[in-house]
């Protein structure tokens, strides 16, 4: 029998490796104990500058020419002498993840259709800081795990659930049986991400943000428990993806 498509798509990331780069991103993963590691790049000075997490995690590094760096990475990487080849995280199923524990009122952000690494990278910094139990999006038509994504996140990719799922309205209506508002954000929206939480700060909440320009997909909007707007001084812009993340999770706040 064969596989439908998005399995056989999943099972490959699974086996696939990523690069992640830069000093920051690179210590994060050599100190995760969860991160499989597999190959190690470094400049000599670079080497020196992780000298701690290299010891202690048992990876032997292999020492290149700075003028002669050859991991394969995009040239214009920043990649600041160091380079590591992981496989990606396993994280999990969505229900696990989003579950209230420890007493904590959780709050979760859901991505429609972000394929701009950057914007993820920056959305998972936001989720951890406001303690998100986790980034959701869909397995296709989002940003994959990359080395620019990790740098962008720089560190919280390592920590904060970053979970692919074949389908977020799918996904949406579980989060829902779970017992959380779904809060879609779109700028035309009538009723303030404030008002529609007033009183409701003790629900867990989730928040729903589609790309920037065609914004969330009509069945992701009927999907939704709500849409709300983060409330703006005149109509001169917009907020991107991930600035409009963090307000809307500060706004959200138990």
């Amino acid at each position: 029998m064969t596989k439908p498509k998005w399995i056989v798509e999943k099972e490959q990331a699974k086996k696939a490796s990523v690069w992640l780069f830069g000093l920051h991103a690179v210590r994060d993963a050599l100190t995760n104990p969860n991160r499989k590691k597999l190959r190690l790049i470094v400049t000599l000075n670079a080497q020196n500058k992780l000298a701690e997490e290299i010891a202690a995690c048992g990876i032997t590094p292999e020492v290149v020419d700075p003028r002669k760096f050859n991991a394969p990475l995009d040239p214009q990487s920043v990649h600041q002498g160091a380079a590591l080849e992981v496989k990606q995280l396993e994280w999990g199923n969505l229900q696990d993840l989003c579950m209230a524990a420890d007493g904590q009122v959780p709050r979760v952000v859901l991505l429609d259709r972000v394929t701009d690494p950057h914007n993820v990278g920056a959305v998972l910094r936001s989720a951890e800081v406001f303690g998100a139990r986790a980034v959701i999006a869909p397995q296709r038509h989002a940003a994959p795990e990359t080395g620019a994504l990790a740098k962008t996140a720089s560190g919280a990719l390592e920590r904060q659930p970053y979970l692919r799922i074949r389908n977020l309205a799918d996904a949406m209506e579980t989060l829902k049986d779970m017992g959380y508002l779904m809060l879609g954000l779109d700028g035309e929206a009538e009723v303030t991400i404030e008002e529609a939480v007033k009183g409701r700060v003790d629900r867990p909440v989730a928040l729903v943000f589609g790309a920037e320009g065609p914004g969330l997909r009509q069945k992701t909007k009927e999907t939704c428990d709500m849409l709300v707007k983060i409330p703006a001084v005149g109509d001169f812009g917009s907020l991107n993806v991930s600035n409009a993340a963090a307000v809307a999770l500060y706004a959200v706040r138990a």
